[in-house]
């Protein structure tokens, strides 16, 4: 009798045993499904946001590739239009002549060659002599007339380029008398209602000589204008406009 209930007992905990190794095995089966559908989930989603990023990614390429193709027209018309501008209007390769000879480069500048630039003027320091109306002659063929001085600035700078270039030599300024002593500049406004930079005030009672200005680098600025012989043989300074696209 002892046996049997010995036996009937081993039973039972052999039978818990067994229940309780297939409820662990039903929960850990629970889990691992758990986890492949959440694996499948991220996978999904990690697909769909691969597939949105191809799909914007071509779309900005395409919007890049046709922004690139409408620059690259405007550019190729921009270089037709460059070309023909300057087929038409020859002049315009002095003031902007090629810098590369492989590209066609063009490097432009305000002033011609020889000219050098201050402000809103052109200048040009000519190294042949002549008397005042000669030189003024020859100005006005390149465009320009004798230098105006309207204002310090600019006399400071034709007095430091003289300076640096004359060798002791004076040059014509657009300064003349008309013989009364009543002087002005050579496109008739009168000299008063500019700076001055005489040396030494002329005489205003005039003597009927016909009378010109002349800027003679010495050692002060402001006084470097001297009266002189329109007929005398000088340098003389030219001055013309800046270019301007305006």
């Amino acid at each position: 009798m002892g046996l049997d209930n010995g036996s009937a007992l081993i039973e039972g905990e052999a039978l818990e045993t067994s229940t309780g190794s297939l409820s662990h095995y039903r929960q850990l089966t629970h889990y691992l499904s758990l986890l492949c559908f959440l694996i499948t989930l991220v996978t999904l989603l990690l697909t769909l946001c691969l597939v949105q990023i191809n799909i914007m990614f071509q779309s900005q390429s395409a919007l890049q590739e046709t922004k690139l193709r409408d620059l690259t027209n405007e550019l190729e018309m921009l270089n037709r239009s460059h070309q023909l501008l300057f087929t038409q209007y020859p002049a315009l390769n002095q003031y902007c002549p090629v810098s590369n000879s492989t590209t066609g480069e063009r490097k432009c500048r305000p002033c011609l060659d020889g000219w050098v630039s201050q402000g809103q003027k052109c200048f040009l320091f000519s190294q042949s002599r002549a008397d005042w109306i000669s030189s003024q002659y020859r100005c006005m063929a390149l465009g320009g007339a004798v230098a105006l001085v309207k204002t310090e600035e600019e006399q400071e700078f034709l007095f430091k380029m003289a300076q640096s270039l004359s060798q002791g030599d004076s040059y014509w300024l657009g300064l003349r008398s008309s013989g009364d002593g009543a002087w002005q500049w050579s496109d008739g406004s009168p000299v008063e209602k500019s700076p001055q930079f005489w040396e030494r005030q002329p005489d205003k009672a005039g003597d009927g000589k016909e009378l010109c200005g002349r800027l003679s680098p010495g050692d002060k600025y402001w006084r470097s204008w001297l009266v002189y012989k329109c007929s005398s043989q000088l340098k003389s300074i030219c001055e013309r406009r800046t270019a301007s696209l305006q």
